[in-house]
């Protein structure tokens, strides 16, 4: 018996109610329960109609788990159709979770919007990703951060949020990931996890559908400047291979990513107000997966990798934190510039790496910003010659190059090398991951293990910039037309978050065109 029919028999059980009145059956929510380790089990929620609602409510009104559910918003409902607009002139600069599900929101509702991406479709950009890890070249315009899907196809794949989904579209993301390829747990799974062989086949999915419907997609395609006539968006300037030209368009959607350093610059240089923001910057930690799931769960093997979030301070007051886990996952060179290196982390939907890492970062300044974040890139290559430079906790803490591994081997993609990672930081930050990772080892049996591996640098846990925009109608407050979006703009932190800004973005954009008839 496979499970949605084994919990439709047990609720019918339960309830007093024959099996063939329980209709529309589905599990709504599932989550583990490991607060009793090892007694370890998952919590289900479901949902179903009756012909006789009241009556099994009356029936079972001792059982506190059992209500009405209220009628479900659905995000599609909002989707008015602009058919009669399919002529205006819409760009969206990036092709990242933003940039992707604004131009797919506005595809829906008839219009015709073009899709602009600096880096190259997906099985080319996978390709040119994997050639970099195996020879250490990197591509500035074609990387882990820069490409069809953005800086999300390399990565863990989570699709939580603590944003409540009061309009339904936390709900069609998921819905629309389903559609294009993705398993149907995730419309369920109290955390959602997409992986990252599995988010790049349903975004060329999604592309493919988005072009039927007529939208346009223009890779190697380099934003370079906003064309203005008057005191609004006329345009946008581009760059292909040598050829510079001109897009025009009446809407323009800044989707870019947290890495887009020079298109920054370009805003600033044409007076499009932003300001510094509050990022963090850490070290990549790496665990065998056996050691988490036996400090999570009190037995490993018999359940699915597990994961921990984790939060502290550091003796100077600033916030430490635990930052995309990795469970069963890869730590991946994700530079973007020559002469820097960074790290970030990867699962596979399976997350069977047999090694789990993630981020233990620190709060820093906004004034630090990008050159911050520069310096410390580059300190790192020139430390390790481009590769990722790994060293032991036990000489990380001590400032000592490591040359002597335990089973846990690094589990990465790219090349690295051994490496004194604490000689390339600043003492400050050195002196708060160690106390992060001591303070998590009080919480986790063995995070603070002499042979914990630190992996370096992590330093784009988000962008250090954002783009100022209207409260309500989400329009840049220096050039109406202009719509700054997603992680890149400040205004999201991961793939979910990211995607419904870009709904956002369109609803807006969509309510515009309404008004101005």
């Amino acid at each position: 018996m496979d499970e949605k029919a084994y919990l439709r028999e047990y609720a019918a059980n339960k309830l007093g109610v024959p099996i063939d009145q329980m209709r529309k059956f589905e599990v709504y929510k599932r989550s583990l329960d490991a607060r009793n380790k090892p007694d370890i089990f998952y919590i289900y929620s479901i949902r179903f109609l009756s012909d006789d609602e009241e009556k099994i409510l009356n029936n079972n009104r001792k059982n506190k788990n059992l209500r009405m559910v209220k009628k479900q918003v659905m995000y599609e409902a909002r989707l008015t159709q602009l058919r009669q607009f399919a002529d205006t002139g819409i760009v969206v600069v990036g092709s990242g979770p933003a940039g992707l599900f604004a131009a797919y929101a506005l595809a829906l509702r008839g219009l015709r919007p073009i899709v602009i991406e600096r880096g190259a479709p997906m099985e080319e950009r996978v390709e040119e990703v994997e050639r970099f890890w195996r020879e250490g070249s990197v591509n500035e315009e074609c990387n882990v951060c820069f490409g069809e899907g953005g800086a999300g196809t390399f990565s863990d794949g989570k699709l939580n949020s603590g944003v409540k989904d009061r309009d339904g579209s936390k709900r069609f993301i998921l819905e629309t990931f389903v559609r294009f390829g993705a398993n149907r747990e995730l419309l369920y799974d109290a955390k959602p996890h997409i992986g990252t062989d599995v988010l790049r086949t349903v975004i060329i999915n999604m592309r493919k559908a988005m072009e039927k419907q007529g939208c346009v997609f223009l890779f190697h395609t380099k934003y370079v400047g906003v064309e203005k006539r008057g005191d609004r968006v006329s345009g946008v300037w581009v760059k292909q291979g040598e050829v510079r030209d001109t897009i025009p368009c009446e809407y323009l959607v800044l989707a870019i990513g947290h890495s887009a350093r020079d298109t920054f610059e370009k805003l600033k240089e044409q007076r499009i107000e932003l300001c510094a923001k509050p990022f963090a910057v850490g070290v990549r930690v790496q665990h065998r997966q056996s050691d988490i799931d036996r400090a999570q769960y009190g037995i490993e093997g018999a359940l699915p990798a597990a994961a921990y979030k984790m939060t502290g301070k550091a003796s100077d007051g600033r916030g430490v934190y635990s930052f995309c886990m990795c469970p069963g996952g890869y730590v991946v060179n994700a530079s973007t510039e020559s002469g820097g290196l960074l790290v970030n982390g990867m699962s596979n939907v399976g997350r069977d790496s047999g090694y789990a890492n993630a981020a233990i970062v620190v709060t820093v300044e906004p004034e630090d910003g990008v050159e911050y974040q520069r310096k410390l890139e580059k300190s790192m290559y020139d430390i390790a010659d481009g590769k990722i430079p790994v060293q032991r906790y036990s000489e990380f803490k001590d400032g000592e190059k490591s040359n002597a591994l335990s089973t846990n081997q690094p589990s990465v993609k790219g090349q690295w090398t051994y490496a004194d990672v604490a000689g390339a930081l600043p003492e400050d930050i050195v002196t708060a991951v160690c106390e992060a990772i001591d303070q998590f080892g009080r919480k986790i049996k063995g995070f603070d293990a002499e042979d914990t591996l630190i992996l370096g640098v992590e330093s784009r846990t988000s962008s250090p910039v954002r783009i100022i925009r209207e409260e309500d109608s989400l329009e840049s407050v220096s050039l109406p037309g202009l719509y700054p979006c997603g992680e890149g703009a400040g205004y999201a932190g991961g793939i979910l978050s990211a995607a419904m800004d870009g709904l956002r973005v369109a609803e807006r954009i969509g309510e515009k065109l309404l008004a101005n008839g």
